[in-house]
């Protein structure tokens, strides 16, 4: 894995090379030759001519192909010019050498602000192990003890922004019952928004999303925020009711009703009372159910199994699917009917893979969940992240969405021996990524979600399984297989795409 220094150029810098016996080698040239890195990316908004002189000197004490990106600066402190010229210069690292690199940000060249940039990004947007050195201590990893909930700097200047046009919109107050739910990506915030804004409501709520993804989360963040929420919340999975017993399960039943039923019982209709009623997995529910669940909502009643009494039902449905209902509805699996009497509010929570921002709160979030946890387990010690275990976290696609990344955050815990864990970690703790590469992959039809970059993504991991599988996971005759110039850029690509094989 390569090894990458990022920083500005500064004034003590650019004295080394005629002022030694004064200032030494300078902060870069101290981690230059401290360190054995691959690359050392340079910003610097000085002139051309005064850092020629530098640069000379500085390759001639080190073997890392340096690269200089400059920048101009109206001054030093600009917080909003120096925050895009290091992200730009950290993309073009990452986007030639692919994210299987070790980053690191060199805290003392420059002004203050802009070591304030790379402690924020380092502690959000590109995770990066933090260094700085002196005169006196030389070259040490400095040590930051607090996270920075703030993914972008002008993001968090815009904040008074964004809160005056929320109000100017009428949009609904940030609700408490919603914090459960970690996000910063503007896909997530504008669900939330409209959550916030139904969940007064009585009207049925229909929340689509792959599996894993927090459907019930979202369901309880709803009910919670809701008129409702001192009345009970009632979770059905309606997959795992059998066919035969689906009517007695939701509606109730009389004694004698059917063999077996050796007592009247209520239905989850009835327990819900005047809360809400979580019908999880709707799409599986049998078609003769789906008739009887149609005129429930419609009558707002309902008749237990054995019974030709009404009971009047005042709960809230808030059902939840994996599947498209209405494309299942067009094929005759799904009620049309029902779909559009659920229909009313419908959430689409995104998957993992479109949450842009969001997968390194949620790492951070869920490993403190696994220590928590763990910590009655004897001899437990809590777990920390490296640099290349988050990496690969972090490049990961997540099928299976939060459930999937929780779960191997769980694994990963169990092996680490120590306190760290490390990449050999995680890797142990993925599970294989499989992937379907549809035949008429050049005839998907326009709009309706098409994602050109998935499916672009799509097509590279399955050839990249099928090249590691057939070349008996030898790299270079892979590369090879697939046209890629040398084993390096494959070893990219695997991490690009998320493969691990």
């Amino acid at each position: 894995m390569k090894k990458v220094l990022v920083c500005w150029i500064g004034n003590t810098d650019l004295k080394a090379p005629t002022e030694e016996e004064k200032v030494g080698l300078g902060p870069i040239g101290q981690a230059a030759t401290h360190t054995e890195y691959d690359e050392i990316a340079l910003l610097t908004n000085y002139p051309e001519d005064a850092t020629g002189h530098y640069l000379v000197w500085l390759r001639a004490r080190t073997r890392a192909k340096i690269l200089v990106y400059p920048e101009k600066l109206s001054g030093p402190t600009q917080f909003g010019e120096i925050y895009p010229a290091a992200v730009r210069a950290v993309l073009d690292v990452m986007g030639r050498n692919g994210e299987a690199i070790e980053l690191y940000f060199h805290l003392s060249p420059g002004t203050p602000a802009m070591a304030a940039v790379w402690v924020i990004l380092a502690k959000t947007r590109f995770p990066a192990t933090l260094i700085e050195s002196s005169l006196q201590y030389g070259v040490k990893v400095a040590s930051v003890p607090f996270d920075i909930s703030a993914e972008f700097i002008p993001d968090l200047l815009a904040k008074p922004d964004r809160e005056l046009l929320r109000y100017s919109l009428a949009a609904p107050p940030e609700a408490p019952e919603f914090s459960d739910i970690i996000c910063r990506s503007d896909v997530m915030t504008r669900l939330l928004e409209k959550a916030r804004r139904v969940a007064p409501r009585s009207v049925p709520v229909l929340i689509e999303g792959e599996s894993g993804t927090g459907k019930e989360l979202l369901a309880r963040a709803i009910h919670r925020s809701s008129t409702r929420k001192d009345e009970p919340f009632i979770a059905v999975n309606c997959g795992a009711i059998s066919t035969e017993l689906v009517e007695s399960e939701l509606f109730g039943h009389e004694k004698g009703a059917f063999t077996g039923a050796e007592k009247s019982r209520a239905g989850y209709f009835e327990a819900a009372g005047k809360g809400t009623l979580f019908l999880d997995e709707i799409g599986e529910l049998p078609l003769h159910a789906q008739v009887k669940l149609l005129r429930a909502l419609q009558e707002n009643e309902i008749t237990r199994v054995g019974s030709t009494k009404p009971i009047r039902t005042e709960a809230r449905i808030i059902a939840a699917t994996n599947r498209n209902l209405l494309q299942e509805a067009a094929s005759g699996r799904f009620r049309s009917d029902l779909f559009y009497r659920l229909a009313v509010a419908i959430l689409q929570i995104p998957p993992l893979r479109e949450r842009s921002g969001d997968l390194g709160l949620l790492v951070d979030s869920l490993l403190g969940q696994v220590n928590r946890e763990s910590e009655t387990e004897p001899g437990y010690i809590h777990k920390q992240l490296s640099i290349s275990a988050r990496n690969l976290l972090l490049s990961h696609p997540w099928p299976g969405n939060v459930r999937e990344l929780l779960n191997t955050l769980r694994r990963a815990a169990i092996w680490a021996k120590d306190e760290i864990i490390d990449g050999d970690d995680i890797r142990d703790a993925l599970l294989p990524v499989a992937f379907e590469c549809d035949s008429d992959i050049l005839d998907k039809p326009l709009g309706n979600g098409l994602d050109l970059q998935q499916v672009i993504s799509d097509v590279a991991r399955h050839y990249l399984i099928r090249a590691m599988k057939e070349a008996h996971g030898n790299k270079t005759r892979a590369a090879e297989l697939v046209g890629l110039p040398s084993y390096q850029t494959l070893t990219n690509w695997l991490s690009k795409y998320g493969v691990n094989i």
